[in-house]
């Protein structure tokens, strides 16, 4: 195992907690591809069996415009009760040959505004390999831009996920 390197995000939005999660963790296998049809062609719900205990995997396929294929992320822990999810990404370009995994932590909480939403993510690289925060910058923008495609959905949709 190599150098681990953990970088954590605050977003907040006038949505509440329960439905940002509701919409972004536990149906975003149909409302992402449905809200990004440009960018996200699918994501496939798949059960891996062969774990012990047996996890779902995630695998999202992107469109021919997009710069890359596909990524499968190992759901890891999903706690509805706390609005939190815990992933892991498995395969998939962003992973290249310094990145072995990494690791998600997705938490919504209420605050004054309506919600913050906390993404703490752990790189785990190959070998002595050190990520570095601006090596990150384009996921994490595109992370906030899936975000706030949700929230104003939700905001035209006052009656969605609740």
């Amino acid at each position: 195992m190599g150098i681990i390197t953990t970088f954590a995000k605050r977003y907040t939005s006038p949505i509440p907690p329960s439905r940002m999660f509701k919409a972004l963790i536990l149906d975003s296998s149909n409302l992402i591809p449905k809200l990004l049809p440009d960018f996200i062609a699918s994501i496939d719900v798949i059960r891996d069996h062969d774990e012990d205990p047996p996890r779902t995997i995630e695998q999202v396929n992107f469109t021919l415009g997009a710069n890359m294929k596909c990524v499968r992320n190992r759901i890891d822990e999903l706690d509805e009760a706390n609005l939190l999810c815990k992933y892991t990404m498995i395969e998939g370009e962003p992973l290249g040959e310094k990145i072995e995994s990494i690791s998600y932590e997705v938490k919504f909480e209420a605050d004054e505004e309506g919600c913050a939403c906390v993404v703490t993510s752990h790189y785990n690289a190959v070998g002595e390999y050190g990520i570095e925060e601006g090596e990150i910058e384009e996921g994490r923008e595109k992370a906030m831009g899936i975000f706030r495609v949700v929230e104003s959905y939700l905001l035209e949709n006052p009656h969605l996920y609740n």
